[in-house]
């Protein structure tokens, strides 16, 4: 018998993940999820279930479709309950015996926990919000809203986006610079078109987006790092543009120093080049109010790009560029005639969350749901493994845990060990980042997204995180 239950990734598998947000029968989808865990050994005879209030939460589903499945397959012999035991696998005279596939030592068995940044928790969408705004949105919608889409976006959210950001993120632009896009990187992609190479980057970003503007022809070379940020001083002439990401720098965490802020606006008036500013983070701020955008500083030489990946989903795939006047006409154009990639009725309905108020009250209790897991996970950390330290401002949906010199990689290999995935700080490094002048030489660390786990499942993270922590 086991203490403690099971969490819903090992009820679910990898094989199984989005199979209960489809249009079927919740209820059965569930039970044949269970059935198969069980009859495949991920769930053993004996094991102890989540009780169904907590895998309701976990999987964003009702209370009673959840009791109602256990208490179906209790009756089937599949599970069995007693008072004060919980529910639990059923006993069999013949269990089933697992599949076992070879294991390497790269992946000794599939992760039970995911700690890799930037992926939000789904079960916490605000779906009861968001269908409201769904249908006050499709009722006032005007005609045109159903026939071929404008590129810029619909003026309903440009106009929402312009109010929000400006009393937000201190960002200055009227609608019409606003250009809606598919996310963050389909923005890069158009601005890559539009503006032409070479940019610089920060020597740790995503390798997505270097990856995307190399494949447009446009190469970039890394700018150092520190504890304030993008090291601008490097920038020259012959850059056409910068991607910074200046609100949390990414991955490493730190904010770009004000001194900094004003050098490169400085170094774009100076040569005419643009300051691609990735609002990363910018509204996930928790010791105190954010900082405003770069944008503000000066709206004809900083294109802002922004999106709801990390506040809402990443598959409404909706995101938004604010631009210099100069490159709006080239943007739109590069996106075509007609609106492709962002669904008029899903910009309709972000407006209206919008302007209702319930995307400030979704920010807030995403804002707090985040900070108190950046607490838990500094707190584990002091308590279990007070040799390492988590670096950076409390910010975001993931941190940087600091490792000491020549340990990354063993922590990585240990993480699959304990069943976690997360990643080493090396595979977010610039591949130029070598010739970079580093003060402090070079970094070695993890880069813990905290964001993903359900409630039940992010203790147990922890503690599969501090196992595979090097020694102090």
């Amino acid at each position: 018998m086991t203490d403690s239950w099971v969490n819903s990734a090992e009820i679910l598998g990898s094989d199984l993940p989005l199979e209960l947000s489809g249009t079927g029968n919740r209820r059965a989808l569930l039970m044949a999820a269970l059935r198969e865990a069980v009859r495949s050994g991920r769930l053993a005879p004996g094991t102890r279930l989540p009780p169904y209030r907590s895998l309701a939460a976990d999987l964003g589903l009702a209370r009673n479709t959840v009791a109602d499945a256990y208490a179906e397959l209790v009756a089937e012999g599949w599970l069995a309950a007693r008072q004060g035991s919980g529910t639990r696998v059923a006993e069999r005279a013949a269990p089933v015996t697992p599949v076992h596939r070879p294991r390497t030592p790269e992946r000794a068995a599939r992760p039970v926990h995911d700690l890799v940044q930037g992926q939000p928790d789904p079960s916490v969408f605000p779906r009861t919000a968001w269908l409201a705004s769904a249908r006050r949105a499709l009722a006032a919608a005007p005609d045109d809203a159903f026939g071929p889409g404008d590129p810029h976006g619909r003026p309903e959210l440009r106009r929402a986006l312009a109010g929000y950001l400006a009393r937000v993120r201190g960002v200055r632009a009227a609608p019409e610079r606003i250009v809606l896009c598919s996310g963050a990187a389909h923005g890069l992609r158009l601005l890559a078109e539009v503006v032409g190479g070479p940019w610089a980057a920060e020597e740790y970003g995503l390798p997505f987006h270097r990856a995307l503007l190399a494949s447009h022809g446009v190469g970039t070379r890394p700018l150092g790092v520190d504890a304030d940020g993008a090291r601008v001083d490097g920038l020259t002439r012959h850059d056409r543009a910068v991607l910074l990401t200046p609100a949390h720098q990414f991955p490493t965490g730190g904010p770009l120093h004000p001194t900094r802020r004003a050098a490169v606006v400085d170094w774009a008036r100076a040569t005419g080049g643009l300051v691609v500013e990735d609002d990363y983070d910018g509204e996930f701020r928790y010791d105190r109010q954010p900082v405003g955008a770069v944008q503000g500083l000066d709206p004809e030489h900083v294109a802002l790009v922004g999106s709801v990946s990390k506040s809402l989903s990443p598959t409404l795939r909706i995101g938004w560029m604010v631009l210099p006047q100069r490159l709006v006409g080239p943007v739109v154009a590069a996106k075509g005639e007609r609106e492709q990639f962002s669904s008029a009725t899903e910009q309709l309905t972000l407006a209206d969350f919008v302007e209702s108020g319930a995307y400030d009250r979704q920010v807030r209790r995403m804002r707090q749901r985040h900070r108190r897991r950046r607490d838990q996970l500094v707190a584990a950390l002091e308590r279990r493994a007070p040799h390492v330290r988590v670096t950076g401002i409390a910010a975001g949906l993931h941190a940087l845990v600091e490792l000491p010199p020549g340990t990354e990689r063993s922590a990585v290999r240990a993480a699959v060990w304990q069943g976690l995935a997360v990643e080493g700080l090396a595979d977010y490094a610039h591949p130029g980042a070598g010739q970079v002048e580093r003060a402090e030489g070079s970094r070695d660390g993890l880069v813990v997204g905290y964001a993903t786990p359900a409630e039940s499942a992010y203790p147990e993270a922890l503690e599969a995180l501090c196992r595979a922590l090097p020694p102090g």
